[in-house]
């Protein structure tokens, strides 16, 4: 958390205290959630979004859910290894990347937050049940909501202003 000056750089820990006000956030309504709800029991709270405690074996919108077991590990290994791999870029990043930070403070807090969930639990939480007509939207979290936002910041952040941070930096260099 050094800059080329050998400064010590305290904005990566603005990110990283993000990060973990979504996980305690996440672990926070998912423990609500569990002990006032009954398992797919739907609570309405406006006629096109309930309340619903559900258990999600699988990834986003239950992919892998009846895989048999293999999956929870699968899916343990895989958010450690882009959780580390997102936390040394977010320690790494330049103070003027801050929509970057923001982005992956969101990301990593809502992959540690599902990632609680699997080790403990065996599944994730979700509870967030959006509908319409008949329609339901698959369940979420608090967790998935962040990593959701947090892409489509890295999104909008690399269309519209990656391209130019990385022009002043070749023009600040000429």
């Amino acid at each position: 958390m050094n800059d080329s000056t050998g400064k010590f750089r305290p904005w990566p820990l603005t990110w990283l205290l993000l990060t973990a006000a979504i996980i305690l956030l996440d672990w926070q309504t998912k423990q609500w959630v569990s002990e006032a709800l009954e398992l797919y029991r739907p609570q309405e709270v406006t006629s096109w979004l309930n309340i619903t405690l559900a258990h999600n074996y699988g990834a986003a919108f239950s992919f892998l859910s009846d895989a048999g077991g293999w999956q929870r590990w699968f899916f343990v290994v895989l958010a450690s290894a882009v959780s580390l791999v997102l936390t040394v870029w977010l320690l790494r990043l330049p103070r003027e990347e801050w929509l970057t930070g923001l982005a992956l403070g969101l990301v990593i807090g809502g992959a540690v937050g599902n990632l609680v969930d699997r080790v403990q639990l065996g599944y994730v939480v979700d509870f967030v049940d959006v509908h319409f007509k008949g329609w339901h939207y698959p369940a979420f979290n608090v967790a998935d909501s962040a990593i959701t936002v947090g892409v489509a910041l890295l999104l909008i952040d690399g269309l519209f202003f990656s391209a130019a941070r990385h022009r002043k930096k070749a023009q600040e260099a000429e």
